[in-house]
């Protein structure tokens, strides 16, 4: 198949050097390359996955932990609605909840 393949120009000069030192055409150098390319990933892992581990955080009872980030953004909006308003020489009661 006849195809138009853009090269880092780095990757081009690698493959024309395999070339010369083979000295096969600059095509079957990069078809060469390609298939060892492919055939290494299509080789079996010669290491087994790594395993995660869990591990408790210590959170209490009834804390949604997929609300932490909305939590995070609501106390920085916060904390920037305080700086705001101290540089602005007003000052807020700060809610204790």
């Amino acid at each position: 198949m006849r195809t138009t393949l853009t090269l880092d120009d780095d990757l081009a000069g690698l493959l024309k050097q395999r070339a010369r030192e083979l000295d096969i055409p600059f095509k079957e150098a990069v078809n060469r390359t390609i298939r060892a390319g492919l055939g290494e990933t299509a080789a079996p892992r010669s290491r087994p996955a790594p395993k995660t581990r869990p591990h408790s955080f210590g959170f209490r009872p009834g804390i949604d932990l997929d609300k932490l980030g909305q939590l995070a953004d609501e106390l920085e909006a916060e904390a920037v609605t305080e700086q705001i308003d101290d540089l602005a020489g007003r000052k807020r009661p700060r809610s204790r909840a």
